[in-house]
């Protein structure tokens, strides 16, 4: 095998960090190359370099973060529809290897080998790709606030300990959203609490896997409602439920959300960045990814 044709991109430092002493040698033993981020945005350095050495294959060890980063890199090097991509989960919340059938980092070593590969489709938010989700409200906030040492104490529980102290402070987003969908031609307008648009999760009932080869995003708007009413939604698990009084559900291939002159924070697989208006599309069956055998095509 050639050298460098299979590549991982491992962030020590992700979740725990307890990986970081023994995935290298699990993944060398496979005939993959190892590459160490030491800081913020290696990652995409590291997939530009992985794909302008057209590697076949490249594994990412770390959270939907560091995968983002990797997938961003590869896709300016204009690689990202000519490799193979495999997802170890060693972050905090890993909701992309959830969704594709990756049980932890074991698992994740032996689906990088040997795995079975779809083509699934990727989310672009002006021009930047992502896998799970690209998010504005409330639930940005909360990613924003939640400090490393509570994430690392409770885990995906940090984010809704923050999530309950966000609401009670949270002015909500004046937005107007404009989308063609699979019924045709939506606008809302209005306040909202939070905007969570997904391709690799379906925001109803407690999430869930959404369809990533339907080329669309499942797009779920929550109102602006009085702190206490989000909180114990939150809760109770039905905010995003299909049948939670405001809350719009839309499944669409083109979206555009105007802030009305109002910068916005989104989180595109937990990577943040600022806009006043941002669009949204699709490149359908774009990407390969190894899945796990909990992977489910066309999930209801």
């Amino acid at each position: 095998m050639q050298i460098g044709s299979r590549r991982c991109i491992l962030n020590p430092v992700s979740g725990d960090g307890e990986h970081a002493d023994y995935v290298p040698r699990l993944m060398e033993a496979r005939g993959f190359e190892v590459f160490e981020t030491e800081g913020e945005g290696d990652a995409v350095e590291l997939g530009r370099e992985a794909g302008r050495a057209e590697a076949s294959e490249v594994a990412v060890c770390g959270g939907d973060g560091t995968v983002n980063e990797v997938v961003r890199g590869l896709d300016d090097a204009d690689h990202l529809d000519s490799v193979t991509l495999s997802v170890i989960p060693a972050g905090t919340a890993n909701l992309l290897a959830g969704n594709i059938g990756i049980r932890d980092i074991e698992h994740g070593v032996e689906i990088a080998d040997t795995g079975e590969t779809r083509t699934v489709d990727v989310g672009i938010a002006d021009d930047e790709p992502f896998l799970v989700s690209c998010i504005a409200g409330l639930p940005a906030d909360a990613s924003v606030s939640t400090p490393s040492d509570l994430k690392e104490r409770f885990g995906t529980m940090a984010f809704l300990i923050t999530g309950t102290q966000e609401a009670f402070r949270f002015d909500g987003l004046d937005l107007t959203i404009e989308a063609i969908g699979e019924d045709g031609p939506f606008t809302w307008s209005g306040e909202a609490a939070c905007l969570l648009v997904g391709n690799a999760r379906k925001f109803v009932g407690e999430g869930g896997q959404g369809n990533m080869e339907d080329g669309l995003l499942d797009v779920a708007i929550v109102e602006q409602m009085p702190a206490g009413n989000l909180v114990a939604e939150a809760i109770g698990q039905r905010l995003l439920a299909l049948d939670t009084d405001g809350v719009t559900h839309v499944r669409a291939d083109e979206i555009t959300v105007d802030g009305h002159g109002e910068a916005i924070t989104f989180s595109r697989d937990g990577e943040l960045s600022t806009h006043e208006t941002l669009s949204l599309s699709v490149r359908e069956r774009a990407l390969t990814l190894r899945v796990g055998a909990g992977y489910e095509p066309t999930p209801e």
